[in-house]
Order: C-alpha cells, then sequence, then structure tokens
C-alpha cells in the first residue's frame, strides 16, 4: 500500500491539544474518523484492527484521544458525552483544514460511547457522509437522533442484549438512511473468532457505499 500521509498529530480543541495518529494511503477516497469508549484511547486494539483493515480498502483513518491524560483521570469525563462531541467537533474541523485531508469526505466510526459522541457530532455537522456505530450507546444521543442526516449503521451482537435493546430503541428515533446489523455469536466487546472482521467487512462496506458520489 502506498502511503500519502502517516505521522502523529496534534489537534487544537479549546484550551487543550489532543493526540492522534493520521494515517492517510495514496489515492483515498475518504477519511474515517474513530471515537472511542470510555476508558478507550486511539491504542485501542479494537479499533486499530478495524482502522488497518479500513485502510486497506481505501480509507484514510484518525484514531485521537478524546480526553488529555490529566482529564482522563476524571472517571466523570469518560461518560460527558457533548464533551466528548465537542472534541469529535473540533477534531473534525481541523482534519478538513488540513492540506492534505481537505478535500477528502469525512465518516465517523464509534464504539461503545463513543457512538453517542459520533451521532451527536454528526447531528451539527451534516458534511459527515457515513456513521457506522459498534457495540455502541446510541440512545445517550437520543434528543439528537432526528437530527441526523448522515447514513448509519449499527451494528450489535446478539449476545449483548441490554445494548441491543438500546440499539432497537434508538433505531426507532433515527430519521436518516439507516440499518441494524445483528452479529451472531457476538458479546459486547466483539471477542470471538471472526466477529470484529464481520465488523470491519461491515463497516467498510458501509462507508464504501456511501462516499459521495463526485468522489468515487
Amino acid at each position: 500500500m502506498e502511503i500519502l500521509y502517516q505521522n502523529q498529530v496534534s489537534i487544537p480543541a479549546g484550551i487543550v491539544r489532543l493526540k492522534g495518529d493520521l494515517f492517510i494511503p495514496k489515492a483515498a477516497r475518504a477519511i474515517i474518523i474513530f471515537s472511542h469508549g470510555s476508558g478507550s484511547s486511539r491504542f485501542s486494539k479494537r479499533n486499530q484492527h478495524i482502522a488497518k483493515f479500513l485502510q486497506g480498502h481505501g480509507f484514510g483513518t484518525l484514531l485521537f484521544d478524546l480526553l488529555t491524560a490529566e482529564e482522563d483521570q476524571n472517571y466523570y469525563n469518560r461518560f460527558a458525552i457533548d464533551l466528548l462531541k465537542e472534541r469529535l467537533i473540533a477534531a473534525t474541523v481541523w482534519l478538513e483544514k488540513l492540506p492534505v485531508a481537505k478535500d477528502l469526505p469525512t465518516g465517523y466510526f464509534g464504539a461503545s460511547t463513543g457512538a453517542a459522541s459520533a451521532l451527536k457530532a454528526a447531528a451539527r455537522l451534516p458534511e459527515i457522509f457515513a456513521v457506522v456505530c459498534r457495540g455502541g450507546r446510541p440512545d445517550l444521543a437520543r434528543e439528537e437522533l432526528p437530527s441526523v442526516q448522515s447514513p448509519t449503521l449499527l451494528i450489535v451482537g446478539n449476545l449483548d442484549p441490554q445494548v441491543l435493546q438500546f440499539n432497537q430503541e434508538a433505531f426507532k428515533e433515527l430519521e436518516c438512511e439507516k440499518h441494524l446489523e445483528v452479529v451472531d455469536g457476538a458479546t459486547h466487546l466483539f471477542e470471538e473468532p471472526g466477529t470484529l472482521e464481520k465488523v470491519a467487512e461491515l463497516a467498510a462496506g458501509w462507508f464504501n457505499n456511501h462516499i459521495p458520489a463526485i468522489m468515487v
């Protein structure tokens, strides 16, 4: 794979700067920003696995820390969805102005509580071309769900009954193009053999099918 850009980045977000890893393959068609769940970071092995799969399918990826190391010491911050939403918006605005990335459409991949911040941010940024949520908590973005315009894919394991119920309820509130995919044999973290690979395939397919036509 030919690489256009690969580097650690520092993203301005109000009075703080957030660390991230930006990877853009040559001839990338879009960039996917990851919004991780509580207690996780840009080093999430699951998100890194999915990011690598997306990179192999022509997508750039940005994995970044939504909180500084100091902020993450406060447990409450991990569930401050509105704060995390603002951080995701700040990263999106920064990315859209970056010369190497500014002409590429942007999508979101949210995991666990990161799904809520991704959906809240997408409700504010109609240019987000697609959203994918893995084992997410879209119910935590309930008030904003009707405002989401981005095509949204919710992926949940059938062995994660409570989160599945949360997703089924949130799914009804979404008024955009949407799909709920239930992965057989998967629990909340998709640790079972082949289940995370299934998530990666579903995500790549959803993003690929929703890239703005002018960019294909």
